[in-house]
């Protein structure tokens, strides 16, 4: 695929009028509204784009100026990015589940002057915190509902501003110096401003080029194959970068369609009728959707569940083989393709995969089982390292070549190598510009020749595919010297669909300790067929036969750390069961619901402080935070369980103490 940015359309306008000239006909975006699947034309988009960014103008928006965009994935929320850098401004996604206080900080940082938002639950948020944001001029909305009595001098309805930008481009000369400031754009220029989850502290602003951008964006479409007849499904937030690069930049430089759900809830069930043959979606979503198919079965009749389970089986044994073109007997063939016809097809089109070409998992690492599970029943689905700093991706994995336990091989034009400490560094085309308003830290994550400071660990294999550790910082030691990579432990509790969430405590202690949150369907499903009388999830969660039920899990994990190389002395010595579920909302996980750790084991001291004195319970008070804003506290006699400890069997510690060395 020839470069956009080495040719005349390097920036993102310019891309969307070649496609308006191009494949103008095609359609370019769906939105389900009331049930009602609406679409528009590349040349309609083109349209409303350029008549949105005059009336981004005639509401007085520079060059340079920054833009929030807050929302779930909305048409109108993707073109007001466009429109935007028609005019050389640069867009600001804002996650759309942020709570005021960390909305505030990103547009007061990013010093954005307009907001465009969906509807009148974030314009509320901003109004909330409107006197913490001086530079913030004016709100643009794209839902009505809700606002007609508020005041107006500041707040627009969208599709106004686009009316009054058409009638405004009804005039010729005006209509041509539009189309001359948008040309004045460069591949150089700023496009996006994408704020990082803020795993480690506060959000830091990434700043992308076009040519960042759309880089990245041809490194994918060209890997994978992507064209105009492709379709998606765009439900991630659109302030995370692999949203930005797979529904806006894909989109615009492939041609395909973006189909907008019309709510989160409704995600799998518009999938299922749009037939999308491209999904993106991090671990805890196929991890959702292989609990719920499983509570389900247990709640089948008899013979559909040994069908279910005899044919997983056999999915298991040759699904992946069969996926990947290798040599599988005529008779596994055959029997592989009854089972197609009872039980892998029907899932598939059930997750909304039946027409999938490619798929991918990112953001946390996957269990080896579950990706192994989607990849049985048919499934092309890939692993996918990258990060916001590199424009995404940093390896890929090469059709016939996927393992579960790697991310794959150096995406196209990426370089990586591994630092004397582990830690992963790479250098691309579409790597970042830096943190916006922070040269320090943009120093410290950048080296001298250019390369990137990943801040994870891992290594290559035999075979050149790259393995991720953990956080390079978060991989540490027990007090023995002993190996302890928290995220590795972690994930592999997390297998478990009965498991949402795991923390693993250890660093310089004498021991490994994890921390759990059920999956209150999973668990709950189990509880009404067990006869287990519970009345919310805090008494579930201290139940006996739930802690008996994790302690199974944690033995199974133990016995697989004591036969990995290096791992045994890992394996879990105590643990609990959390009497609330990790938020975001409380800070406890990241809006893209990565795991704070560091503030967890300060939140919950006196917890991870039992794990490690022998007392077998512990007290508890924990400050929430509710929907709708109000705090409150949560208290709870929290149970401590000791776990048993596998020996390493002596061929593994045997190699463990030659790779050491």
């Amino acid at each position: 695929m020839a470069s956009a940015a080495a040719g005349q359309a390097d920036t993102f306008p310019k891309l969307l009028l070649r496609n308006a000239r191009q494949r103008g006909g095609r359609t370019a975006f769906r939105h389900k509204d009331l049930g009602i699947w609406q679409s528009w034309t590349w040349a309609e988009v083109a349209e409303q784009v350029r008549a949105y960014a005059k009336g981004f103008e005639q509401l007085g928006l520079k060059r340079g100026e920054k833009v929030a965009i807050i929302g779930y994935n909305r048409p109108r929320l993707y073109w007001s990015m466009a429109a935007a850098q028609w005019l050389g401004a640069v867009p600001v996604p804002v996650y759309a589940d942020s709570v005021a206080d960390e909305m505030a900080y990103v547009l007061d940082h990013a010093g954005a002057v307009f907001a465009c938002v969906q509807d009148q639950e974030q314009v509320d948020k901003v109004l909330s915190v409107a006197e913490r944001l001086p530079a913030l001029r004016h709100m643009l909305y794209d839902e009505p509902r809700g606002l007609r009595d508020y005041d107006h001098a500041k707040l627009h309805d969208i599709g106004e501003v686009i009316e009054s930008g058409r009638t405004a481009l009804r005039d010729p000369a005006v209509s041509a110096a539009h189309d001359h400031e948008m040309e004045q754009g460069q591949g150089s220029d700023l496009a996006i401003i994408l704020y990082t989850s803020g795993t480690t502290g506060r959000p830091k602003g990434v700043m992308l080029s076009h040519f960042n951008v759309i880089t990245a964006a041809e490194i994918g479409c060209a890997f994978d194959g992507l064209n105009e007849t492709d379709e998606i499904i765009a439900y991630l937030p659109i302030a995370w970068v692999g949203d930005h690069v797979f529904s806006y930049a894909q989109a615009i430089i492939a041609g395909f369609c973006v189909n907008c759900p019309e709510s989160p809830d409704t995600v799998v069930d518009d999938r299922r009728e749009i037939g999308t043959t491209y999904a993106f979606a991090p671990p805890r979503v196929f991890e959702t959707m292989l609990t719920l198919t499983m509570v389900r079965m247990e709640d089948a009749g008899p013979l559909m569940r040994k069908l279910f389970r005899y044919f997983l089986g056999v999915a298991k044994a040759h699904g992946e083989k069969i996926l990947n073109g290798e040599p599988v007997p005529l008779g596994a063939r055959l029997l592989y393709k009854l089972g197609d016809i009872l039980i892998y097809a029907p899932l598939r089109n059930r997750f909304g995969l039946t027409n999938i070409k490619v798929g991918y998992t990112a953001g946390e690492a996957i269990g080896p089982e579950l990706f192994r599970f989607y990849r049985s029943i048919g499934v092309n689905l890939k692993q996918l390292y990258g990060q916001t700093e590199a424009g995404v991706y940093i390896t890929m994995q090469p059709d016939g070549e996927i393992k579960a336990d790697t991310v794959g091989k150096p995406a196209p034009q990426v370089e990586i190598r591994i630092a004397d400490n582990g830690e992963v560094l790479y250098r691309s085309p579409s790597i970042f510009r830096g943190y916006y308003k922070d040269e320090e830290k943009t120093a410290e994550t950048m080296t001298a020749d250019g390369y990137v400071r990943s801040g994870d660990a891992g290594f290559f294999d035999e075979s050149g595919h790259l393995k991720i550790i953990d956080r390079a910082k978060d991989v540490g030691k027990l007090s023995s010297g002993e190996l302890f990579p928290p995220k590795y432990i972690e994930n592999k509790l997390k297998f478990y669909p009965n498991i949402k969430e795991a923390v693993a405590f250890g660093q310089g202690r004498d021991y490994a300790t994890v921390a759990l949150n059920i999956d209150l369907t999973a668990v709950g499903n189990w509880a009404e067929r067990n006869n287990v009388v519970y009345a919310s999830y805090q008494e579930l969660a201290g139940h006996p036969l739930v802690y008996d039920m994790m302690a199974e899990h944690i033995d199974e994990v133990n016995r697989s750390l004591a036969a990995e190389p290096m791992m045994g002395g890992a394996q879990i010595r105590r643990f609990l069961i959390l009497h609330k579920e990790l938020d975001a909302d409380d800070g406890e996980l990241t809006r893209t619901q990565k795991v704070r750790r560091g503030f967890i084991a300060e939140r919950y001291a006196p917890l991870v402080e039992a794990l490690y004195n022998g007392a077998t319970e512990a007290d508890i008070s924990t400050e929430v935070t509710f929907e709708d804003g109000r705090k409150g506290v949560i208290s709870a006699t929290v149970k401590i369980r000791d776990a048993k400890i596998y020996p390493v069997t002596a061929p593994v510690a045997a190699r463990a103490a030659k790779e050491a060395a």
